[in-house]
């Protein structure tokens, strides 16, 4: 036994379970508003009508993103949220080049927040 553990009760699981699932329901509005976000910077940036407001704005989103999604076990969704973030974090913002990468991410991150079950 691990010194400091004899008084630690073992996890109920379902009860685990059940309340990450309740978190999630709680915080599930926020996610998909910031992965609206994104969605919506992806579509500006690659008709090229991408202002700096809209730009914080998808930085913000993903890195926030990256965090809530990895909490919740979801780590793809964080790798994704990260590119996203480093993409926006870029002085001048992403390269034009990765337009259409932004538009992809945002979408998988789209399935991978309304899939989780």
């Amino acid at each position: 036994m691990i010194p400091g553990t004899e008084s630690m009760k073992p996890v109920d699981q379902p009860a685990l379970t059940e309340a990450v699932d309740v978190l999630w329901a709680r915080f599930l509005p926020q996610m998909q508003e910031r992965v609206a976000i994104l969605e919506a910077a992806a579509a500006a940036f690659t008709s090229g009508d991408f202002p700096t407001k809209q730009h914080e704005a998808a930085n913000d989103a993903a890195h926030k993103l990256a965090g809530v999604l990895g909490t919740f076990g979801l780590t793809k969704g964080t790798v994704l949220a990260r590119e996203l973030e480093m993409m926006y974090s870029r002085d001048g913002g992403p390269d034009p080049d990765l337009a259409v990468r932004l538009n992809e991410i945002a979408a998988e991150l789209r399935v991978i927040v309304e899939n989780r079950k």
